[in-house]
């Protein structure tokens, strides 16, 4: 079953970007959080890249469990 990325619905804190990005990549969630947060401060395209994500990835299908 090939990878796939998608949007956390468990484990999100505002739209489960990073969620879905740190199942897909196989780390913690927290890790990609705090970059994103760096990334946003320093260069200010974070905010711009998040909100792109929420627009491309979509959610997983119902009952689609991510892998922890």
């Amino acid at each position: 079953m090939a990878k796939r990325l998608f949007r956390d619905r468990n484990n999100k804190m505002i739209a489960g970007v990073c969620a879905g990005l740190g199942n897909y990549f196989d780390i913690d969630p927290t890790i990609i959080r705090l970059a994103w947060v760096v990334f946003a401060f320093m260069a200010g395209g974070g905010v711009i890249a998040y909100l792109i994500g929420m627009i491309v990835i979509p959610y997983g299908p119902d009952g689609y469990i991510e892998k922890q």
